[in-house]
């Protein structure tokens, strides 16, 4: 099955909210085919509001615009969920190099739950007035349109729709605001290093060109803002419950002189979800390719391998790696492409 792709679809996800089973399975049709061929697909159809994307990317804009002493009193490093401000050069992919991006990084709110390995508590919010109302109301919006594509996700996977239901009650999935300041002496290369993400999979806006997906051939697609739409790419726990047939695409984002504002949503089920692949993907021709993981495990052990903080906390015996844990780019065509040479 050819994965060279030159574009990437749209799809209409409209109907996923109808009440008919045929309507929604239609659409979980057309999800399974861009998982299979791509593993990217923009959404249009989701009913979002313009104003609610506007209104998180006037609060990261306020929020980035303010000192860097100021923006360091919410430095991710002090929260107990893994939330707060990234500053440049804190997060390094497998390759090594230090983006010149600033984030801040917020999850499920968790206010009364123990944390859970840095992944699950309370967020870390900033002082500052309106932020956590405009970032509260975006991500409880895209955190509802995640739940009617997980059951999309599952009519694809072959699975009944409701598989996910209670897998999510209190998932740590994140919401991350990027910022890539303007730099004039940018030239058109690669910026953020090749990777997958690591949940299920990922809702994004953003505001500029840079985004580009790997392809079968091992060409860069580029992947622009559409007008109205979102993109979903799919992550590494669908690779591994569809042992492959759905594969976490390796994106990259191309250096832009521009300003650039990014908002991925990572969609991810509850920490203790086992992830192995599902047995109707797997026979004697296709054997199991994947080892298990466990949903919040993988998602810890790939976060401590890329913020320094985690990396400091480990060092000094605050903080463990989980057993199994597996390298970074482990996952996606560059993966695939190791294991094939």
């Amino acid at each position: 099955m050819s994965r060279d792709f030159s574009s990437i679809p749209i799809i209409d996800i409209a109907r996923l909210s109808s009440a008919s089973f045929a309507d929604r399975k239609a659409v979980a049709d057309e999800i399974a085919a861009a998982a299979r061929d791509v593993g990217f697909f923009y959404v249009s159809g989701h009913g979002i509001p313009e104003t609610a994307r506007r209104n998180l990317q006037a609060a990261a804009m306020r929020f980035f615009d303010q000192p860097m002493a100021k923006k360091m009193e919410s430095y991710i490093g002090r929260s107990v969920n893994h939330s707060g401000y990234v500053p440049e050069g804190e997060e390094v992919f497998a390759a090594g190099k230090v983006d010149k991006k600033e984030a801040y990084d917020v999850g499920y709110d968790a206010v009364d739950e123990t944390p859970i390995a840095a992944m699950l508590g309370p967020n870390l919010w900033p002082d500052m007035p309106g932020f956590k109302q405009e970032v509260s109301a975006y991500y409880g919006l895209v955190d509802a349109m995640a739940r009617r594509l997980f059951g999309a996700f599952a009519l694809a996977m072959g699975l009944d729709e409701s598989f996910f239901d209670d897998k999510l009650t209190a998932p740590p999935s994140q919401l991350r605001m990027i910022h890539y300041p303007y730099d004039a002496d940018a030239v058109d290369a690669e910026g953020i290093g090749a990777h997958t993400d690591y949940e299920i999979f990922t809702i994004l806006f953003s505001t500029a060109p840079g985004l580009e997906v790997m392809n079968g051939e091992g060409r860069w697609i580029d992947a622009p803002p559409v007008d109205g739409c979102f993109i979903i790419n799919i992550s590494d726990m669908v690779e591994t419950w569809t042992n492959g047939a759905f594969i976490a695409t390796s994106h990259r984002v191309r250096k832009v002189a521009e300003e650039r504002y990014s908002f991925p949503f990572f969609a991810t089920c509850d920490f203790a979800t086992v992830v192995e692949p599902l047995p109707h993907f797997v026979s004697a021709d296709n054997p199991a390719r994947y080892p298990r993981l466990v949903s919040g495990e993988h998602l810890y052990a790939q976060t401590a391998q890329t913020f320094t903080y985690l990396k400091k906390r480990i060092a000094a015996g605050e903080a463990k790696m989980p057993e199994g844990a597996q390298a970074l780019a482990s996952f996606g065509q560059q993966a695939r492409a190791r294991t094939q040479a």
